[in-house]
């Protein structure tokens, strides 16, 4: 893919693409083990830096509350599965994050494309957040988010919380 061009996005109705990564302790994880429940996919830069930690930790303190709801988690990035062990050990993390290195599950998802930072333009994750239900459909499909205030603000558009 040049630089100029970003991966098609998902649509609220679009079908998820299946995928199988590893999460940080090596064991494959399937999407189709989530079929059945509502599930939050988000994906996020690097582990370990400043935004990533800040969203990672908001999920986290989030959990119990979304699970209560149906809401399963999983957090992507193109981190090797050493650095998500050390993270999630390091943040106390309780939903798995997945190692996607090869940016391909980004990519199908529409999560990586050109990014430009300091007038520079290179290729990377795109910060997004996919929400699909039980039979593994979009229903929310969120796109250069910001990494604060990222969870409270799709509770208030998920309906958990007042707006």
């Amino acid at each position: 893919m040049s630089t100029s061009e970003t991966t098609a996005r998902l649509s609220v109705g679009d079908q998820a693409p299946d995928f199988t990564l590893q999460d940080a302790a090596g064991k494959s994880v399937a999407l189709s083990a989530y079929r059945g429940q509502k599930t939050i996919i988000y994906f996020y830069p690097a582990a370990s830096t400043p935004g990533c930690t800040k969203q990672a930790c908001d999920f986290r303190d989030s959990l119990e509350s979304l699970k209560s709801l149906g809401y399963q988690v999983l957090g992507i990035s193109p981190d090797k599965v050493s650095k998500l062990e050390k993270f999630v050990n390091k943040e106390e993390l309780n939903f798995p994050l997945l190692s996607d290195e090869d940016h391909a599950v980004a990519e199908a998802y529409g999560a990586w494309g050109e990014k430009k930072n300091y007038g520079r333009v290179y290729e990377g994750l795109i910060r997004s957040t996919i929400v699909l239900d039980e039979e593994g459909k979009v229903t929310l499909a969120q796109y250069n988010v910001r990494a604060t205030g990222h969870v409270a603000k799709l509770r208030r558009d998920l309906g958990i919380d007042p707006k």
